[in-house]
């Protein structure tokens, strides 16, 4: 019994989780998404390290533009990725009776 309560308990996330959680919210807002921008400001509560680390993370990102501004915050820019750039489709598809793909 004590297992199952310790099991439910959720994991307190660490202050670079938290600021990825919220990044990750902004960019993939609707009004980010249309625009394929988005600015993230840095709150008092954002630690130098976790900061630096979702900074870093973002630099290494293939197409995303960082541009820092005045007041400290970053505005992230990105264009619309092609067929080309999409990742490939793994699943196989088997025609059966019909002509319909199963999955």
């Amino acid at each position: 019994m004590a297992k199952r309560k310790a099991q439910q308990q959720p994991q307190e996330l660490t202050p670079l989780e938290r600021l990825g959680l919220r990044v990750s919210s902004m960019i993939n807002a609707p009004k980010a998404q249309l625009e394929r921008r988005v600015t993230i400001h840095r709150l008092d509560t954002d630690s130098d390290e976790a900061w630096e680390g979702v900074m870093e993370l973002l630099a290494e990102t293939d197409g995303l533009e960082i541009a820092a501004n005045e007041d400290g915050s970053v505005t992230l820019k990105w264009e619309r990725q092609t067929d080309d750039d999409a990742p490939a489709d793994d699943r196989e598809f088997e025609m059966v009776d019909g002509g319909e793909a199963q999955f």
